[in-house]
């Protein structure tokens, strides 16, 4: 698994739920796994997604779109 991403819990889900949508696996988890898991969705969590998909992963989140101009 390689880093994709790092931010609050609210944009973490929704990555991980666009990413699956798009067929790659992602996987989600705590930067400090030792806080309580209150709830909390500025939680600072890290998206990671297979070595294979990262690049692909990376044009479908990153780029630029051309079709939006």
């Amino acid at each position: 698994m390689r880093h994709f991403f790092t931010g609050p819990v609210i944009k973490t889900e929704l990555l991980v739920a666009w990413l699956e949508k798009h067929g790659i696996p992602a996987a989600q988890h705590f930067v400090d796994p030792s806080l309580p898991d209150d709830g909390d969705l500025d939680r600072e969590a890290v998206v990671e997604v297979p070595e294979a998909d990262y690049d692909r992963a990376y044009q479908l989140f990153f780029a630029e779109r051309e079709d939006e101009l």
